[in-house]
């Protein structure tokens, strides 16, 4: 089925924004139409890729506003967007407030006798953070049960959204991707040397530098990884907890083994430098970076929680502690760096996870039928 889709995510370095925008990539390589509508052009995505478009939500700051409307002009921007290139379905990524958004457009279409459906994709925090928080509550149980599909990245994440809000309605679990084409190992490091001169291990750390993502522990496991091993840090990405990760390095003595990347649009081309992905996160409800690690042959060491299990087999393709647990970590990632026989072992099973149950080639499909069947029942009820 060729589909006409609108997909909306937050543009920002994030999970849910990289899923949306790599999974808009893939289905425009398999040759459906895609339409991003979001208030910034997402940061993975190119200009000029085929069957791609870009529509800006434009939001006026009119002096009676103490704060922007986003949610209304990005509902009228989909009806817009939706009536002049005849989307067949809204794909949201994070619940609020894109599937609040959505039903608006839905209900906007329906006036010119139009009907599209929209499915939700939650992620994690919009149900674990901003969905459970009193003021949004009910607006986010509300935008779910009204979604005509939702979807949920890990089998915890529909548990927890089952949990949180008694939500009785199916939640179809799809995974999170990889292509494994475009993310693959070099073995070599051949461009290592312009980042770790000395010639250092390589750690590395991407996220978003929320608290969530503990990146303070990133750099205490390199304190005590040094002492061990020559090791350098790469921190990729950026976030309110940047600044004092910075000063935080400087007061550990490690500033000048550790480099802060900033956002970076093809991490493709770094994460294969690294020997180790350090992800010692409060939460993850499936562990993107972890996945694009392993799929360049890089073991992670990540925590016990949420959906990471389901990613990660703790011993095999990666090793799991629990949150907060420094020393538990150092140790891992210390065996990675001293045992090339394990890091080689280790590399290849995760490299094997990657081609086996996450490539795109597996997942993209699942999107791709079930656009066809919440497609399907619209068109049943006409």
């Amino acid at each position: 089925m060729y589909v006409r889709i609108g997909i909306t995510c937050y543009p920002t370095y994030g999970g849910s924004g990289i899923v949306a925008t790599e999974l808009g990539l893939e289905l425009a390589n398999r040759g459906h139409e895609v339409h991003f509508i979001s208030y910034a052009n997402p940061i993975r995505l190119d200009p000029g890729t085929p069957r791609i478009r870009y529509h800006e939500v434009e939001v006026s700051n009119y002096p009676l506003f103490q704060h922007p409307p986003y949610s209304l002009a990005l509902a009228s921007r989909m009806a817009e967007v939706a009536l002049c290139y005849s989307l067949d379905v809204l794909h949201v990524h994070y619940a609020i407030p894109h599937s609040v958004s959505a039903l608006l457009a839905r209900q906007m279409l329906a006036r010119h006798g139009r009907r599209l459906p929209f499915i939700t994709t939650l992620h994690g925090t919009d149900i674990t953070l901003v969905g459970a928080d009193r003021s949004y509550f009910p607006i986010t149980k509300f935008s779910i049960e009204e979604s005509d599909g939702v979807t949920a990245i890990s089998d915890y994440l529909r548990a927890a959204t089952a949990e949180v809000f008694g939500a009785t309605g199916e939640i179809r679990v799809i995974k999170n991707f990889v292509n494994c084409d475009i993310y693959q190992p070099d073995p070599e490091r051949r461009h290592a040397s312009t980042l770790t001169p000395q010639g250092e291990k390589v750690l590395m750390h991407l996220s978003n530098f929320r608290p969530v993502k503990r990146v303070f522990d990133c750099l205490r496991i390199l304190q005590g990884v040094r002492r061990e091993v020559p090791a350098h840090l790469l921190m990729v990405g950026d976030g309110p907890d940047r600044a004092p990760a910075e000063n935080l390095a400087r007061e550990l003595g490690i500033e000048e083994h550790v480099t802060f990347l900033g956002k970076q649009g093809h991490v493709e081309r770094l994460i294969p430098l690294a020997h180790v992905l350090l992800q010692p996160s409060e939460l993850e409800s499936f562990g993107l970076a972890a996945l694009e690690a392993m799929a360049c042959g890089v073991p992670p060491v990540g925590t016990r929680v949420g959906g990471v299990p389901e990613l990660i087999t703790d011993g095999v393709d990666g090793f799991l502690e629990a949150p907060g647990d420094v020393a538990a970590h150092t140790a891992r990632v210390v065996s990675l760096l001293t045992d090339d026989a394990l890091r080689a072992r280790m590399s290849g099973a995760a490299r094997h996870t990657a081609e086996t149950r996450f490539c795109t080639g597996l997942i993209i499909p699942q999107y791709e039928s079930y656009y066809e069947e919440v497609c399907g029942r619209w068109t049943a009820a006409v």
